[in-house]
């Protein structure tokens, strides 16, 4: 049981890290500058901790750019504010996110270009094979590891199938639904917790994010606080990654 609980906090986190680390502030937002090794390692990171709810990164960083250009308008891909419900909201980004992904859909010039390419794993991470491989392990693990006492555990699993749009969904939902506004972005972004944003790694602090969208630090305000900025000033401490000349480092 404790095996079970440990893999699914971890995947939780790996997952969310990759999202918040690779796919937002490195793909959509390029706040940081890394070497092609580095680029390539984080994108099999991202891969493996995501799973059978693997994003690509070229896609991501469409709807993401989108997301702020058109901030709660309907041209918005995944706005609470023009859905019914949070499942309404997360077909609709799905369905625009497969054709950016299916390159069904020419996304405009200026949303497109300057993203983390890897053609090969790409296509192993969309397909079929790969996701259903991703969830055949996540069942065999619990089938493993979960007591027949515990039978519950087992509701744990939908999380690990679509653990990626799980986390866009409690972002894109809450961080511009509930909470409180540090600034006036002319549209409905929050910051949902006040403190810590422990439970997503500093994504919640979306106002904060929609002012200053190229801070590497989501955290705004004296007692705020990111949990993933440490970490990415660790790694500009061993120069995994750098700041562009121009990037301020706050």
């Amino acid at each position: 049981m404790t095996a079970v609980i440990v893999f699914f906090v971890a995947h939780w986190y790996l997952s969310l890290f990759s999202q918040t680390f690779f796919l937002h502030r490195y793909s959509a937002h390029k706040m940081f500058v890394m070497n092609k090794f580095w680029e390539r390692f984080f994108y099999f990171f991202t891969y493996i901790t995501q799973g059978s709810s693997y994003l690509s990164p070229r896609a991501y960083a469409i709807l993401h750019r989108m997301h702020h250009a058109y901030s709660d308008t309907e041209k918005d891909p995944h706005t609470p504010h023009h859905t019914k419900n949070v499942f309404t909201m997360m077909m609709k980004t799905k369905d625009i996110y497969n054709g950016f992904v299916n390159n069904n859909v020419q996304p405009e010039a200026r949303f497109d270009g300057n993203v983390p390419i890897w053609r090969w794993l790409e296509s192993v991470g969309d397909s079929w094979y790969s996701r259903i491989g991703w969830g055949t392990a996540y069942v065999l693990f619990y089938i493993n590891f979960v007591p027949a006492s515990a039978w519950y555990l087992f509701l744990l699993l939908p999380f690990h199938f679509l653990m990626g749009p799980v986390h866009g969904a409690i972002v894109n939902w809450f961080g511009h639904m509930h909470g409180y506004q540090n600034f006036d972005n002319n549209d409905k972004s929050r910051n949902t917790v006040f403190w810590a944003d422990w439970l997503m790694m500093g994504e919640l602090f979306q106002n904060n994010h929609h002012k200053l969208p190229n801070r590497l630090n989501f955290a705004a305000r004296w007692y705020e606080f990111d949990p993933t900025y440490p970490i990415i000033k660790t790694l500009l401490l061993f120069r995994i990654i750098k700041l562009k000349p121009t990037q301020a480092n706050a």
